[in-house]
């Protein structure tokens, strides 16, 4: 089977890792910043995890090289215009692209103006790819409440135009989830979607702290849901979506390798498992990449890569028309491929 031709969907997609590394070198000539070495190669080596990494937070280490380049309407359209343009070449249908509002404001941006450029450049891509591009406005854990309430009030202004929804990310293992109550309380007030990452570098009581004491309707990783039984049925009986990301995951010793990696356990016990890219750039993957891998490792067959597909449609956060009519046509290419 061509992976490439299966139409797909990325829930679990960062900004600021997914840029690409000649942008930089673009941004950089603009804003007059010099740097020591234009070479792509050189570049990518700030950017990208190399093989595997001691850590979470060594992995997130990637994002301040990138994070320099990022306060300015023109920098971060781009970079949400040329995100939406990457789905594009892995025959992607729908990206939900996930950013922190307030790490983009160094030059003076509002929390407000930063989300309107990124809804732009996605607006923009959707218009001249055709894939359908959406926003999750993120808060971060090392922030404080005042300053991600701000993220919460720009989502909301932009509720239903662009942003579908809001998240919490960061250390997740410093920072543990019920800290975050108050802040997504005011979400959940104003009707905003939550998705939230817990058990990736923390245990199964973030997860359970995210879904009933900050609302998470979906949880961003999950991968250790399976140290606590309780826990793993409760989001088994809710169907709560996990957006995994396999390359990724491995990456940051969420799962120790391959042969511990818990998707395959978990789609056989009928969780609701999607399959995401979390960052293009700094883990060198791409969708085609993470369905290979899970050929390789767990023998996964097309229908099953069919069903964690369409789990990413039905777990999308989308108006209902918007999402019948997605998956009506991702359903119909996959009848094209003979994959019933």
């Amino acid at each position: 089977m061509d992976i490439t031709k299966l139409p797909k969907v990325d829930l679990h997609l960062h900004l600021d890792g997914s840029v690409k590394p000649e942008t930089i070198v673009d941004l950089a000539n603009e804003d007059g910043i010099e740097l020591l070495d234009t070479d792509k190669e050189t570049i990518s080596s700030l950017m990208q995890v190399k093989g595997q990494c001691a850590s979470l937070e060594e992995y997130l280490g990637k994002f301040l090289f990138v994070g320099r380049f990022l306060h300015t309407p023109n920098a971060l359209e781009r970079v949400a215009y040329e995100l939406v343009e990457q789905a594009s070449e892995q025959n992607c249908k729908y990206i939900e692209v996930r950013f922190g509002p307030q790490l983009h404001r160094e030059r003076g941006l509002s929390a407000v103006e930063v989300v309107h450029a990124v809804i732009e450049g996605l607006r923009r891509g959707e218009e001249t790819f055709g894939v359908k591009a959406r926003a999750i406005a993120a808060c971060l854990r090392s922030h404080s409440d005042a300053s991600n309430r701000e993220v919460i009030e720009a989502a909301a202004e932009y509720l239903g135009r662009g942003i579908v929804a809001v998240d919490l990310a960061g250390d997740e293992a410093s920072f543990p989830a019920e800290r975050f109550a108050d802040v997504f309380r005011h979400a959940r007030r104003r009707d905003i979607p939550i998705t939230i990452h817990a058990g990736e570098a923390a245990g199964p009581k973030n997860i359970y702290d995210a879904v009933t004491k900050l609302g998470a309707s979906r949880i961003g990783h999950g991968v250790r849901l399976r140290e606590d039984a309780d826990v793993l049925r409760l989001v088994r009986e809710r169907r709560i979506p996990l957006e995994m990301c396999p390359v990724s995951n491995i990456q940051t010793k969420a799962s120790p390798g391959w042969f511990a990696y818990p998707i395959r356990d978990y789609f056989d016990q009928e969780l609701m498992v999607t399959v995401n890219t979390d960052n293009l750039t700094v883990s060198d993957t791409n969708l085609g990449k993470e369905y290979a891998m899970l050929q390789e490792h767990f023998a996964f067959r097309p229908q099953e890569l069919k069903r964690l597909i369409l789990n990413g449609v039905d777990a999308a956060f989308l108006p209902d028309a918007e999402k019948m009519a997605l998956r009506a046509s991702m359903a119909s290419e996959f009848n094209r491929l003979g994959i019933a």
